[in-house]
């Protein structure tokens, strides 16, 4: 996956010893910004990472170096390369969705994405509550799309008894198709809990992709 790769171009070690202060979720973070509001000047996406300005100068260098961005005194948009990437990157991760708090989710604020057809690299769910849970969340909510109906792996009764109306809205939202995953962070803030799910996210992809 193009994306893939120059994700961990651009979040790779400055210099021997020395990594930068932005991961990969904030590199992922970053073209869906771009690519969807363009052009976008760097306080506005320090904000919208969470990141300081020197940080963000850093990052938007590394993008600049790989031809993934193009910047002017309007701003900075995603060059002809960066939209290609970005369109990969889409076609595989889905944008993020606030989910109301329920039985299904472990903490106050909770964000879902898609995940293109990487079920069979899921076992209990197991692995992405960890990856959340190290990127700072509560957990992480593990559901597979099969026969017309999001599961959660390892669980046979209907997660969905008593919250129909949550898995309406996911499917509506995130249009899922066989064999898709949706991962739902929960934690403190949006934020985190929207990129501990895409770092969760991330992890998943790797293993489709290798």
């Amino acid at each position: 996956m193009q994306f893939l790769q120059m994700m961990e171009k651009v979040a790779g070690k400055l210099a021997p010893g020395r990594a930068p202060a932005f991961t990969e979720v904030h590199v992922v973070k970053a073209l869906e910004t771009l690519g969807t509001e363009e052009p976008v000047g760097r306080i506005r996406l320090s904000k919208t990472l969470g990141l300081g300005e020197g940080e963000t100068r850093t990052l938007v260098r590394h993008l600049r170096n790989e031809d993934v961005v193009e910047v002017s005194r309007t701003g900075i948009v995603l060059s002809d390369l960066g939209e290609k990437i970005f369109s990969d990157l889409r076609s595989n991760l889905s944008e993020a969705l606030e989910v109301p708090e329920s039985s299904l989710t472990v903490g106050p604020h909770n964000v879902a994405v898609l995940i293109k057809n990487v079920a069979d690299s899921v076992k209990y769910g197991l692995e992405q509550r960890d990856a959340a849970i190290r990127a700072g969340a509560w957990g992480a909510t593990t559901l597979i799309f099969r026969n017309d109906r999001l599961t959660m792996p390892g669980v046979s009764k209907d997660v969905f008894q008593n919250i129909q109306p949550i898995h309406s809205m996911l499917v509506a939202k995130l249009k899922p198709e066989e064999n898709d995953v949706i991962l739902i962070g929960s934690a403190d803030d949006k934020r985190t809990a929207e990129f501990a799910a895409k770092t969760a996210a991330l992890k998943l992809l790797r293993s489709k992709s290798g």
